[in-house]
């Protein structure tokens, strides 16, 4: 058999291993099959428009040894692809229409289980592979010319851990998780300031989810809403009398700080910014960050959920541009007087930006409420909290490509990022003055950094700029070229979630550009080689030779789940808190360790040549025995003789 090793060839840039074991669990091990262009081992992308047959199809399935995925003719060529439900993470939603389709085109084929492993091939791979494909389609006898080795096997699989509970005590597994980053604008820890009493939080999520796990981009969703977020922090950051928001509140829970109550009060209004991750597996980053709140953990230190009056969430805001208009949709749950506040709040800002157009709508009020989005555990925990979501959709997802491997930076538009950045920065500035105190000059002076948004958008969601583009490097030293916001796992114990060693790219730059831009201006930075000396100071771009000590409240927040305890160097699971209507919705995820996979194709000779190598052996090993055989005889006859 002539061995031709394509190994370097056929590398996958990911393959759906899916090893999240948490309701199911994958089994891998080493298949070698022949290519064919064909169904039962074919390089092809309509397996991921339509549902994938073999999953429901079990004599199919199991002539199935693995499947190749081309990555170049899908972008050209599919018009709309989402592997994940029509209503994702529908057992979240705050409301009974569970079946509403926000996303029509979705599959659900991420969710599946399948057991034979998916590559997606690098686009140099995809022709090599197609012409060794038709040579085996063109081989009359059946016998193949190329074969294929997959080789994967989880460490889960091999010792027979079979859910997240054994895996996780037999320690062949770690949790889905990551870090999730909050700060304050101002700083709460600043010395002129008294603690906050009311809230506005403003959040994204930074982590996605799709069918090749290290292909998980999520341009517009959810990546758009976070880029958009920490622009918006960029403007604010200019304006200079931001620490001097006031407005008339009905302060309800003034008696936890002063011990007395009053009808109203004049209050300082803090603006929180939260980037979650975790958000595509259960809401990780956002349930963990409530019941942080709840447990009074050093990582929401001083914080209680009650302070939280108002939450807006910037979802997917990437593709808000149609025929030349950009327009956002305001999605509530209810109406009430503070969610009035901040629709509102959102179409004054509209107004100021006069010629820009930019527009903002409410949402229609046949949708049954939220679209899915991090909003849906805070209404859970409390569905009297104003919680408002911007989104670059009505009734149903514009992105064609939800939770795919094809969300990427030409899925959006970066002016429609940068128009949501300016209306959510001046909406915040609204919201934290009131008519009698909004100054209209500051107001109008809000702009945002266009140049900035781009940079971020190329830095998140390409691999030609990638992680290591300026804005990254001023922060942190990136540990990966090319990015993806995959959650990955925890790493950590719990207990050192202010200076995490293993937080990944996206959330420490994060955190570092926060408490960059939300650093008090009161004083001079001072460099942090030798540490800071001031306990409200937190050093920023440690990693870095631009380190600084910097006045700012950013924190890490744990993000995994939170039926999940750290206890003797382990993981255990709890059992289901009664009092947590979420709790049992929580599958625990997990991801095995595994080796390294491999993906082999290499040429094997036809079955006529074999058979020829067969009887050419047989027709030898005959010939050499009647010749011992005579030999033998000759010899015994010459030896009597003599």
């Amino acid at each position: 058999m002539a061995n031709t090793n394509f190994e370097e060839l056929v590398k996958p840039l990911d393959d759906s291993r899916s090893k999240y074991i948490g309701t199911y669990q994958q089994r891998y091990a080493k298949h070698r099959t022949r290519i064919y262009h064909d169904f039962y081992l074919r390089i092809f992308h309509a397996m991921l428009i339509h549902s994938l047959k073999v999953s429901s199809d079990p004599q199919l399935a199991q002539s199935v040894a693995g499947v190749l995925v081309e990555s170049s003719a899908s972008e050209n060529k599919i018009m709309g692809l989402s592997p994940d439900r029509k209503f994702p993470l529908a057992e979240f939603a705050p409301h009974q229409n569970l079946s509403f389709a926000w996303n029509p085109i979705g599959s659900g084929i991420m969710w599946n289980q399948h057991n034979f492993p998916v590559f997606l091939l690098p686009n140099e791979s995809v022709q090599p592979l197609q012409e060794m494909a038709w040579k085996n389609e063109k081989n009359l006898n059946g016998h193949p010319s190329y074969v294929a080795e997959f080789d994967m096997v989880m460490q889960t699989t091999k010792i027979e851990t079979r859910n997240s509970a054994s895996c996780l005590k037999e320690q062949s597994c770690l949790p889905l998780g990551g870090y999730s980053v909050w700060s304050a604008l101002p700083p709460i820890s600043a010395p002129s300031f008294d603690p906050p009493k009311s809230i506005l939080l403003v959040i994204a999520s930074m982590d996605s989810a799709s069918f090749f796990r290290d292909l998980s981009l999520g341009a517009d969703s959810p990546m758009s809403g976070l880029i958009a977020l920490l622009a918006a922090v960029d403007a604010l950051s200019h304006v200079n009398d931001l620490s001097e928001l006031r407005k008339q509140a009905l302060m309800k829970h003034v008696t936890f700080y002063s011990g007395c109550e009053t009808e109203s009060d004049w209050a300082l209004v803090f603006l929180f910014f939260a980037a979650f991750t975790g958000e595509a597996w259960g809401y990780l980053g956002s349930r963990r960050f409530l019941f942080e709140l709840d447990m009074g953990t050093d990582s929401v230190k001083n914080l209680k959920s009650e302070m939280i009056e108002q939450v807006l969430e910037i979802g997917s805001v990437g593709k808000g541009i149609h025929q030349g208009a950009t327009t956002f949709f305001a999605h509530s749950d209810k109406d009430t007087s503070s969610t009035k506040e901040i629709l509102d709040a959102l179409q004054k800002a509209s107004v100021s930006l006069g010629s820009d157009d930019v527009k903002v709508k409410k949402a229609d009020t046949s949708n049954p409420g939220v679209p899915p989005s991090s909003l849906m555990p805070f209404l859970r925990k409390n569905y009297s909290i104003a919680a408002v979501a911007l989104e670059d959709f009505d009734t149903s997802f514009t992105n064609k490509f939800y939770h795919s491997h094809l969300d990427n930076a030409l899925n959006i538009n970066s002016s429609s990022i940068a128009a949501a950045a300016i209306l959510v920065a001046r909406a915040l500035y609204i919201l934290g003055s009131d008519d009698q105190t909004l100054n209209l000059m500051v107001l109008n002076s809000i702009k945002v950094n266009v140049s900035l948004v781009e940079e971020l958008v190329g830095c998140f969601l390409t691999c030609e700029v990638d992680l290591s583009c300026g804005i990254v490097k001023h922060f942190i030293s990136p540990s990966n070229v090319c990015p993806s916001h995959y959650v990955g796992v925890f790493v950590d114990s719990p207990s050192e979630t202010q200076h995490p060693l293993n937080a990944d790219d996206t959330s420490r730059f994060v955190w570092n550009f926060l408490a960059d831009r939300t650093s008090s201006p009161l004083r001079i930075p001072s460099s942090c080689k030798s540490g800071c000396g001031n306990s409200s100071d937190i050093c920023v771009g440690a990693e870095t030779e631009n380190s600084r000590c910097v006045t700012s409240t950013t924190r890490y927040v744990p993000a995994y789940s939170t039926r999940l305890k750290f206890e003797a160097n382990s993981w255990h699971i709890l059992p289901v808190n009664a009092s947590d209507p979420l709790g049992s919705l929580d599958p625990v995820w997990t991801e095995s360790y595994w080796k390294s996979i491999g993906l082999r194709v290499y040429s094997v000779q036809s079955s006529t040549y074999d058979n020829l190598v067969l009887l050419s052996g047989i027709g030898i090993t005959v010939a050499t025995y009647i010749t011992t055989v005579a030999a033998r005889t000759l010899l015994l006859k010459a030896l009597k003789h003599d």
